[in-house]
């Protein structure tokens, strides 16, 4: 019996064909983590990846919105749920609370256990399929859904952790507890991007230091880890989320898109050497 038992918590079952798994994350709320979630895929899938995005911000779903995928309907199969496709190439799917919801002004007002089992649900229900990256986009904080998350999603291989910050002491703070979740919880620590790095003048160019400069980085280097690079405050980038639009097929010529090329270039040479 406890062999039959281990067997099937081993067995692979929906994520299977997953190749990597990244979880994006953060102590600091609003520092834009589901920015760089959605992003990340995006440039992935422009560098040839298929990508699965796992939205477990069970209150704040704002992956759907981003991607153009809200109202959508997760429709079932032999094997579960089927994920929203974000595009018509299938390249980039998609499951989110936001799709079950009957509004989107309902709140999601539940308690720990409902919601980390809607979480585990996610991870053994739904049929990804073969993906190069599941990018897993988290709440901030290290409380129930990121334990439910790590939980269902360790026998499924090494996980990776992708964590954001902004510049400034405050969030790099918080964001210092957070590397101290990953390796309590055995996350090996893909980088650190530092988001809303100075703002760049549409009209001159010219950048300002609106929330200070160099916190995620000098983080990076007293931690041991990779810093993947800054992602400067952008208008263009936040009207391609308003509109959910592909930004890095789009606006090729913002002054985001070498910094989120670059990054996901980093994360596709770190993660495989990483969660190998």
């Amino acid at each position: 019996m406890a062999a039959a038992a281990a067997a099937e918590a081993a067995e692979p079952g929906n994520l299977a064909g997953v190749r990597h798994i990244l979880l994006v994350l953060s102590g600091k709320g609003g520092v834009g983590k589901s920015t760089i979630s959605a992003e990340l895929a995006l440039a992935l899938r422009h560098a040839g990846k298929k990508v699965g995005i796992l939205d477990v911000d069970l209150c704040g779903p704002s992956i759907p919105r981003m991607l153009r995928a809200q109202g959508r309907a997760v429709h079932q199969c032999d094997s579960g749920w089927v994920p929203v496709f974000v595009d018509q190439e299938q390249s980039i799917s998609l499951m989110s609370a936001g799709f079950l919801l009957e509004s989107p002004d309902e709140a999601v007002v539940w308690r720990g256990p409902k919601k980390n089992a809607l979480i585990k649900q996610f991870v053994s229900d739904v049929a990804w399929g073969q993906l190069d990256y599941l990018v897993v986009d988290t709440p901030p904080g290290t409380s129930d859904e990121h334990m439910a998350a790590v939980e269902a999603l360790r026998p499924y291989g090494p996980l990776g952790a992708l964590v954001v910050t902004t510049p400034q002491a405050v969030s790099v703070g918080d964001v210092r507890r957070e590397l101290t979740f990953c390796r309590k919880t055995g996350l090996q620590v893909v980088g650190i991007v530092e988001n809303m790095s100075g703002f760049v003048c549409p009209h001159c160019t010219e950048c300002t230091n609106v929330f200070s400069q160099g916190g995620g980085a000098e983080l990076a280097r007293l931690a041991g880890v990779p810093f993947l690079g800054s992602v400067p405050l952008d208008p263009e980038l936040t009207r391609s989320l308003e509109e959910g639009r592909d930004f890095i097929r789009d606006f090729p010529q913002s002054p985001a898109f070498p910094a989120l090329s670059s990054i996901a270039q980093k994360v596709l040479s770190e993660a495989p050497a990483r969660l190998s």
